[in-house]
């Protein structure tokens, strides 16, 4: 056989071998297409719904609900006292004691320290000696004075000395003015040796001993009060139009103040006092000030707590447990279940959270209808759903369940090959 014929005849053989492979691969399955007539292997007909021997998917469903649903803006906050004053003494002097225990709360008027009084004690006395040296000088001048206006009227004194002796009475009395002041001044500087709380408070931890020579730049200890006290937060500024319209006339709109994980309330009676007059442009929100009566100290200064503010209260709102809404490409949305048993993704916009396990829904959904919360990782538009009541747990499988699941397997598997 010449070359020429040996080629040609490869090449038959090798179509030959490629149309008969090409048949066996696509040869349709006989028992699969007695048994599923025009199913595909996803279990849908030539029209795209599920087939009737799909079994229904198990899900959870709560029905949408009516109720008032409280609206609350949410920060970070930090606790500050309502006053903080760093005490320091007024004169100098030796400290000679202490009179507070570190920590523990101080009255307004307590004598927190004494200052050694001998020095401005002298001082006081010295300044009532001179008073009582005027006073005695300025009785003389007067009665002077008085004799000699009875003998001025009978030409025996000269007008001269008369206004010399009216003008000595005149110059005791303003030394007697003058040393009544220097006498209250020494009192002030002998009554500052004893340093006194100027407001109800917390002693802080003391800055100097006794036996310290102190003088008006020292520091004795810090006072903060913590009756009331307040909590400082920020607000996006796209929130100051609602704020400034809740508070409106007077109304004291409540604050809440949360633990850093959200998980209960640290303080509650609080309410807003003061909204900031500017907007700080570097981060775009506006500082807040509340108070809180803190009557059972629970909140300290410094402290960072979660605020809640509530500024309205929704009638009616339309509720669904958070974990219905499911995020897609498009936005949010849940999946809804009609009259026939089968799903649609509803889109849905929220309208703000209630709690911490829920959501109020402004659009896309009316009351009554039924959402799916758990299961819906195994559903797509059109499911058949088998719906459940929350913490309700669909039944076992029956054995004629699993034998027709495992033919359904094997049947596919031949489909597959």
């Amino acid at each position: 056989m010449s070359r020429f014929w040996k080629i040609a005849l490869i090449v038959v053989l090798v179509i030959i071998v490629a149309v008969v492979g090409f048949r066996l691969l696509h040869k349709p399955s006989a028992d699969g297409s007695a048994r599923h007539g025009a199913h595909d292997s996803s279990g849908k007909d030539k029209d795209g719904k599920d087939g009737d021997d799909t079994p229904p998917v198990p899900v959870t469903v709560v029905p949408v609900v009516r109720q008032s649903v409280p609206v609350y803006l949410t920060a970070l906050g930090t606790v500050q006292a309502l006053n903080t004053i760093t005490v320091n003494p007024q004169v100098g002097g030796q400290l000679m004691t202490l009179n507070f225990t570190e920590g523990q709360p101080v009255k307004k008027g307590d004598v927190l320290a004494q200052i050694d009084p001998r020095t401005y004690q002298a001082s006081y006395d010295q300044a009532i000696g001179k008073k009582n040296q005027d006073v005695a000088l300025l009785a003389t001048a007067r009665s002077n004075l008085n004799r000699s206006q009875d003998l001025a009227t009978k030409g025996y004194i000269s007008k001269q000395d008369l206004d010399t002796l009216r003008n000595t009475a005149a110059q005791y009395a303003a030394a007697v003015a003058s040393d009544e002041a220097s006498v209250r001044d020494s009192q002030v500087q002998l009554a500052y040796t004893k340093v006194l709380s100027p407001i109800d408070g917390v002693a802080g931890i003391r800055s100097v001993d006794p036996g310290n020579v102190v003088t008006t730049t020292t520091a004795i200890v810090t006072l903060t009060q913590m009756h009331p006290i307040n909590i400082m937060f920020s607000l996006p500024e796209q929130n100051l139009d609602m704020v400034r319209a809740a508070s409106q006339n007077g109304v004291q709109l409540p604050v809440t103040a949360l633990d850093r994980t959200d998980a209960h309330p640290l303080a509650t009676g609080g309410v807003l006092k003061v909204i900031d007059n500017q907007i700080d442009t570097t981060t775009g929100t506006f500082r807040a000030k509340s108070e809180f009566p803190n009557a059972k100290n629970e909140l300290w200064p410094g402290q960072f707590v979660n605020v809640q503010l509530l500024v309205n209260t929704v009638s009616g709102g339309l509720v669904i447990p958070s974990q219905a809404v499911q995020r897609g490409p498009d936005g949010d949305y849940v999946y809804q279940v009609q009259a026939d048993s089968t799903v649609k993704m509803q889109p849905v916009v929220q309208a703000g959270e209630v709690g911490d396990s829920h959501v109020m829904i402004g659009s896309g959904l009316n009351a009554d209808d039924q959402v799916v919360t758990e299961g819906q990782f195994r559903l797509k538009p059109g499911s058949k759903v088998k719906a459940l009541k929350p913490g309700e747990v669909p039944a076992a499988p029956s054995a004629a369940d699993m034998d027709k699941s495992k033919k359904g397997g094997r049947q596919g598997g031949r489909r597959n090959r």
